[in-house]
């Protein structure tokens, strides 16, 4: 099963911009507003309060985590299925299937133009670069005659005429929380076991840099909005890690708790947001001063965080 947020609360009036946060304690989603920082709603969710509301039957798509929504659709991996699919709200249909052929495909990122789809894939120890092309036909084998590409004639409309590629490249063990830099040059990842971080050169699409950041246990790793630097955290440790992405060395360690899971960032406000889940918190990050100014209480065992727009 997957878990899906489709609605708020009918019967709550919701900022314009909500800020969403899952309690594992009490499997309960709350909303937050992001002017006050209160609690405006706490809605139950599934038995793994990671994924949210409600259940579509993913199939032999198991082990469905993680999600993102572009384009109007969902688009989310199955680790158990070594695979990345996308699903419709409005036909309520899963309309799209890749297998990666990558064990424990985690994490995603899906470009605006949902053309391009990067994955962490954990116990293979590789990054996934998903790419829609353009089929052609096969070169033509005439005597004499250059092998040329032709264009593949249209397909009917019900049909989609595109092609995926990947391509697969090696990390460090256990990569999972990673981030595409907002000019798109760069990917980061955090490797989990090792401790390291790899930096993806995306044009050329190889491991640029390893950096030896003995961030163990890393779990999520963000580029602030201007793409300066990188917030990583930690499951075991209590600081929030911060690289510069520019010189690619550690520029300062936040105290924020005895470990932490997810970031959001907030581009409006100048602030992230991390789930400091050991502590039952969500801690708020000023971006500028790089000091704690504030914790939420969302419930026990807060994780993943999102933002909620409403249209």
């Amino acid at each position: 099963m997957i878990l899906f947020v489709v609605q708020l609360a009918a019967a709550q009036s919701t900022p314009h911009r909500t800020l969403l946060a899952l309690s594992k304690g009490t499997h309960t989603l709350a909303t937050v507003d992001p002017s006050t920082l209160q609690v405006i709603a706490r809605l139950p969710v599934g038995p793994d309060p990671q994924k949210a509301l409600p259940d579509i039957d993913t199939g032999a798509l198991n082990g469905p985590h993680g999600l993102e929504f572009v384009g109007g659709k969902v688009w989310f991996t199955a680790e158990g299925a070594k695979a990345v699919a996308r699903y419709d709200p409005k036909t309520g249909t899963i309309d799209w299937i890749m297998g990666t052929g990558q064990n424990r495909t985690h994490m995603l990122y899906v470009t605006a133009d949902a053309k391009q789809i990067y994955t962490t894939n954990v116990s293979s120890g590789t990054v996934g670069i998903l790419e829609e092309v353009t089929p052609t036909s096969a070169p033509s084998t005439q005597s004499g005659a250059p092998a040329v590409a032709q264009p593949v004639p249209a397909a009917p409309a019900a049909q989609s005429p595109m092609n995926w590629n990947e391509t697969v490249i090696a990390v460090g063990k256990g990569d999972e929380g990673f981030d595409v830099s907002p000019d798109g040059r760069e990917l980061w990842t955090a490797n989990s076991q090792d401790g390291s971080l790899s930096i993806i050169d995306l044009a050329s699409r190889k491991v640029a840099a390893t950096l030896d950041a003995k961030i163990f246990a890393s779990n999520r790793l963000k580029f602030t909005p201007d793409g300066k630097l990188v917030f990583i955290t930690s499951l075991r440790d209590g600081n929030l890690v911060i690289y510069d992405a520019a010189s690619r060395k550690e520029y300062k360690r936040v105290r924020i708790g005895h470990g932490a899971a997810g970031i959001l960032m907030d581009d409006i406000a100048g602030r992230a947001f991390v789930a400091c889940t050991p502590d039952n918190y969500v801690a708020v990050v000023d971006l500028r001063k790089l000091e704690v100014t504030g914790h939420i209480d969302v419930g026990p065992g807060p994780d993943g965080l999102a933002w909620a727009i409403r249209q």
